[in-house]
């Protein structure tokens, strides 16, 4: 409780600190207030007219591109769209949860014609399309559709996600062999490869190749989603590399490789999460908000399925982490300027609300909702669309990507105005 109380105060001076406008010099050109359920609203639309294709339905990578092609016109990452289709799916149950049933049927079209759109593109989701431009050739690019797939099953009950999601996550784990590659999955180290090989190498991952905490840590949420929805009394297949799991068989592959992501890409005394660990060698100690973010849920779903709680408490050493130390120099959610990177705080805050919310973790609240009024109040109030850097002013008009443009309503959606 001291812990608690004492994170509490820590995020209440950040946010007070913060609370005036500053000169061009500081960390905010615009007074933040309260956000209204209005805004959110306005900022998700604002987000959807400014960088969805509206005849495809998926998403641009830039607002100055015409039309979202493929990955090298103007289409944004293939591992970032699920994310935005979770966004879809926050927008469709804030709807549902505020009994507005105009909204509950639009977004709901939304949904299913995002999925739509997602599923035409890429390759109609056979993951053994290696396709570079339209296809599938990373492990966690596959995973990151893995656990939304999943997720939409949860919420709507299609088979069809929930058969994607199984067969993508074999996939993964088993590798292909129309592909020719073995899989992510490292038997005999344990842990989850980033790359297949062969890809453009014709030998298979060897033992000091990258094992990255964007694919480990995503593949236990995957398992513990999967855990979660697959029938109950379920026969174990025979198959060498099968097209499902059991719920047991999905626990289980769940707590391994979270245990060989304890082991080697967490500091158990900050709660810091290493980017990737190559063999023996020490891990690459570059933290990720995104990734600090998987691991949170990671630690969350597996605190729900098992009740252990040393899961939970490295949930929480790891949001305390990323609140008070990646956090600090703006005392708002770090931005990371590189290809794709914008999209990182979308990303925590789908993970941050299972915290929040499914474990009573509160004491992030204030924080989270400072983010929130900080980059709405910063945003170009022309389009309502919002900067990654949410500490800056986003000029009216001003060239943004999908990535970067995604924090703030991803975050709106799942932490509602007071009002």
């Amino acid at each position: 409780m001291k812990n608690k109380t004492l994170l509490a105060i820590i995020l209440l001076l950040a946010v007070s600190t913060t609370m005036t406008g500053m000169d061009i010099s500081g960390k905010t050109q615009q007074k933040p207030s309260a956000y209204t359920n209005d805004d959110i609203w306005a900022a998700y639309e604002g987000f959807n007219q400014t960088l969805l294709d509206p005849v495809k339905y998926i998403y641009k990578t830039n607002s100055s591109d015409k039309s979202a092609k493929d990955r090298f016109n103007g289409a944004a990452a293939i591992w970032c769209q699920p994310t935005y289709w979770d966004m879809a799916m926050n927008a469709y149950k804030l709807a549902k949860a505020q009994n507005d049933k105009q909204k509950t049927a639009y977004y709901k079209e939304l949904c299913d014609k995002i999925y739509a759109g997602n599923k035409a593109q890429y390759a109609h989701f056979d993951f053994d399309d290696n396709n570079e431009n339209t296809g599938w050739f990373i492990y966690d690019d596959i995973m990151w559709w893995t656990i939304t797939l999943a997720r939409a099953y949860e919420l709507f009950g299609v088979e069809d996600y929930l058969r994607f999601s199984e067969e993508s996550f074999s996939r993964v784990w088993y590798g292909s062999k129309k592909v020719g590659d073995t899989g992510s999955y490292d038997k005999v180290n344990g842990g989850m490869f980033w790359q297949w090989q062969p890809i453009r190498n014709p030998k298979p991952n060897q033992p000091n190749d990258g094992k990255m905490a964007c694919i480990n840590f995503p593949v236990v949420v995957a398992a513990l989603t999967l855990y979660n929805n697959v029938p109950k009394r379920r026969k174990e297949s025979a198959e060498e590399a099968p097209k499902y799991q059991t719920k047991a068989q999905y626990l289980a592959k769940g707590k391994e490789i979270y245990e060989w992501g304890v082991e080697n890409l967490l500091d158990k005394k900050t709660g810091k999460v290493a980017d990737s660990r190559h063999g023996k060698g020490t891990p690459a100690w570059k933290a990720h908000i995104y990734n600090q973010a998987t691991f949170i849920g990671a630690s969350v779903l597996l605190y729900k399925a098992t009740g252990k709680k040393s899961y939970l408490n490295n949930a929480i050493l790891a949001a305390d982490y990323s609140v008070r130390e990646m956090s600090a120099e703006h005392n708002l959610l770090p931005f990371e300027k590189g290809i794709e990177q914008g999209i990182y705080t979308a990303i925590f805050a789908q993970y941050m609300a299972m915290l929040v919310y499914d474990c009573g973790q509160t004491q992030y609240l204030p924080f989270l909702k400072h983010n929130i009024e900080v980059g709405w109040a910063n945003r170009d109030k022309t389009r309502n669309v919002c900067g990654g850097e949410y500490w800056k002013v986003l000029p009216d008009g001003a060239d943004i990507d999908s990535y970067s443009a995604s924090g703030i309503p991803a975050l709106m959606l799942l932490f509602p105005a007071d009002k």
